[in-house]
């Protein structure tokens, strides 16, 4: 549904400003409870800070050391929900932690698996354990002892659109490369001036309740376009990674101790890669124009050479990002040390509290500050628990026993089984792609594809025009860049000119 489309005399429960992974949290989490909600990003869906994590979901065991146990319990307990929401998405991922005694004596390595197999319960992923590495490891010689443990690995642009889409099914509207231009509370409705930066086109739509999940932009948001002092401050701290070819065989990921007291994570990805990340950089500026530093580049490189028989230089990498995480500041001196939990601010209601009634002519806005991928559900659902302060009728959250869109199934092997048996012309690269990023959607896919003459053009490395064509219709998939490095990271194994012509293609459908 473009602007148009809406009913210009309807007056949404709540507006979200942002497209990232809280913002399409909130939006699932209210919409599954009745409220009707329009959410607006200015770009893309996932196009910042939820794309450029280190897709994995996980308690995050340095934040032990830090003593935050209680974001360490919430994120641990978050790892089996969310394994059972999207088994295409989301799955068990085993790390190695190589000890090396000079930067953490081993006693507090088991002291702090112990917390963390211990902090919530685990259904599903099994503990940690002591590892020796042998002669056959990548690691180099000099390293023998380790620790393996348990977290999981995400399809993290993937995850913001699935929950953009079971917003939809609830009747959510859902509105891309849409700029919030201003908001004024005027008659006890905000008035928000939205701008589709794609068309031009302009609409004003009115709401109750206004949700800032702008990311790095929370704050700027409150300051500049709402015009009022903002109740919470965020710092803005890079995080980069780099894509090298695979550096080693087997499914785990290395987790790497440096003498600065940071880690760094090696992570299979897409088959034939290493993920390599992440720094921590403060910085100031506009988020939205970062990218990777010299700087960070040899500190990646140098952390790898460290520990990795296979010595890799800046000629060996594929490819690279940088995010910016918005998070609370809590006057840290270090930016690695700054918490990654959350806070939500509703403002705007009545004296006597946020939980009070809304005060007369008031202004309810629900600002997110912080926060971390693994816990976005949870965020999402205190924050619409918030609202019951707007809508006293508002019935309890859902999400927790709910599957995202694609994941109502048991097992990806049998579900690979029964889309070969109805697709048995699907290469079987792209069946097991198509498993993993669409779970049992890929059905709506191929519909009406009998053979693979019938998905239409390959762009290239198996991107058919059947895929594109479901990503544009059902996924907010406009630009060759949302396709090919956020819906379906093909960018890694396409070529310059073929993601030319994929645009190009684009351009003829989208005009």
């Amino acid at each position: 549904m473009s602007m148009m489309e809406q009913d210009p005399e309807q007056t949404y429960d709540v507006l979200i400003v942002g497209g990232g992974v809280n913002g399409a949290g909130i939006a699932a989490d209210a919409a599954g409870r009745g409220l009707s909600v329009l959410l607006c990003e200015k770009d893309d869906l996932a196009s910042a800070t939820s794309s450029s994590s280190s897709k994995l979901i996980h308690g995050g065991i340095r934040y032990l050391e830090h003593y935050e146990f209680r974001l360490v319990a919430k994120a641990l307990a978050e790892r089996e929900v969310l394994l059972r929401a999207a088994p295409h998405i989301i799955w068990p991922l085993r790390f190695r932690l190589p000890h090396l005694p000079s930067l953490r004596p081993a006693w507090m390595i088991r002291i702090g698996l112990f917390l963390y197999d211990h902090l919530a319960r685990r259904a599903s992923l099994p503990g940690s354990r002591s590892v020796r590495f042998g002669p056959d490891s990548p690691l180099k010689p000099g390293i023998q002892k380790g620790f393996e443990y348990s977290d999981c690995w995400v399809d993290d642009a993937r995850l913001v659109v699935l929950n953009a889409m079971a917003a939809r099914d609830h009747g959510a509207l859902i509105l891309p490369r849409t700029r919030c231009v201003s908001a004024q509370y005027e008659g006890a409705v905000w008035q928000v001036l939205l701008h589709n930066e794609f068309s031009g086109e302009q609409q004003r739509v009115k709401a109750r309740l206004l949700v800032n999940a702008a990311g790095p932009w929370v704050q700027s948001f409150i300051e500049e376009k709402l015009h009022r002092p903002s109740p919470r401050h965020v710092r803005l701290v890079k995080g980069s990674h780099i894509v090298v070819p695979r550096l080693y065989e087997g499914p785990e990921c290395y987790i790497l101790q440096n003498d600065d007291k940071r880690i760094v994570f090696a992570i299979p990805y897409e088959g034939e890669f290493t993920l390599i990340g992440t720094t921590d950089k403060e910085i100031s500026g506009d988020p939205g124009k970062v990218e990777i530093d010299a700087d960070e580049q040899a500190y990646l490189l140098s952390i790898i050479n460290h520990y990795f028989k296979r010595q890799i230089t800046d000629r060996d990498i594929c490819w690279s990002y940088a995010g910016v995480r918005p998070l609370l500041d809590d006057e840290s001196s270090d930016a690695s040390t700054v918490t990654r939990d959350y806070l939500l601010t509703l403002t705007g209601m009545a004296e006597g509290g946020e939980d009070g009634a809304r005060a007369e002519g008031g202004a309810p806005l629900l600002s997110v500050f912080g926060g971390k991928i693994t816990t976005f559900r949870l965020l999402a659902k205190e924050a619409v628990d918030k609202m019951q302060a707007v809508f006293p009728d508002l019935g309890p959250s859902r999400t927790q026993e709910q599957t995202l869109p694609g994941g109502d199934f048991d097992n990806p092997a049998t579900l690979y089984d029964r889309l070969k048996a109805e697709a048995p012309w699907l290469p079987d690269d792209v069946a097991r792609r198509y498993v993993r990023s669409y779970g049992t959607a890929v059905f709506a896919l191929l519909d009406g594809c009998t053979s693979l003459a019938a998905m239409g053009e390959d762009f290239g490395a198996g991107l058919y025009e059947a895929e594109v064509q479901y990503l544009r219709r059902h996924e907010w998939a406009v630009q060759a860049e949302d396709i090919v490095w956020r819906r379906s990271k093909r960018g890694l194994f396409m070529t310059k000119a073929q993601q030319s012509r994929l645009q190009e293609w684009l351009n003829s459908r989208n005009d």
